[in-house]
């Protein structure tokens, strides 16, 4: 992630450039955010349209709010927090949403985290497995593996403790396993009997 945003100058310079009215970094931080928020938004919203409108409002509440926002932090988490508000709006007024109170604990704990070797690709039996898992478990999976932030990075966009967020991972990471394999069998059976 951080090669993919320069580890935080470019939007620095980008949101600096917004505050002083400038269309074009607008355009530029969207084209840098949204092929991952439209990803995110997918997986919580589990429907393009409605994915595509949270990104989009997404977008515009940023720009709304780009003044208020403090240079000297950090920009995904405040972007990301957006997009997952956003999206439970989408989600609460077609009555769907799953509320995400589990995630706004009290501040992430300091503890560093050990590197995870998972490296998931993006399939289709991957987004189906997701898509099985609740919103407390499938959108920290989502955040880590498919759009790349770190554990720590997570933690702030969700507001939650690292530890917890180290708990979800793993208890996600082993449902998916047991949501995988059972299907792998499910379809041996199905190939052996056609």
């Amino acid at each position: 992630m951080k090669e993919l945003f320069g580890g935080g100058n470019v939007e620095q310079e980008l949101i600096k450039r917004i505050k002083l009215g400038d269309r074009k970094a607008f355009a530029d931080l969207y084209n840098l955010y949204a092929d991952y928020a439209l990803r995110l938004a997918l997986t919580i919203t589990k429907e393009m349209a409605d994915a595509a409108d949270a990104v989009q409002e997404t977008f515009i509440r940023v720009y709304k709010n780009i003044n208020t926002f403090d240079l000297q932090k950090n920009f995904k988490p405040w972007f990301y927090r957006i997009l997952i508000n956003e999206c439970n709006r989408i989600l609460k007024k077609k009555n769907k949403v799953v509320l995400l109170d589990n995630y706004f604990e009290q501040k992430e704990s300091s503890v560093s985290s050990q590197k995870d070797n998972y490296d998931f690709e993006e399939s289709e039996r991957l987004y189906n497995a997701l898509c099985q898992l609740n919103e407390e478990i499938r959108i920290p999976l989502t955040l880590k593996y498919l759009i790349g932030f770190s554990e720590k990075e997570i933690a702030e966009i969700l507001g939650i403790n690292l530890n917890t967020l180290k708990s979800r991972l793993y208890k996600g990471r082993e449902r998916l396993k047991k949501f995988l394999s059972q299907n792998e069998e499910k379809e041996g059976k199905e190939w052996i009997t056609s």
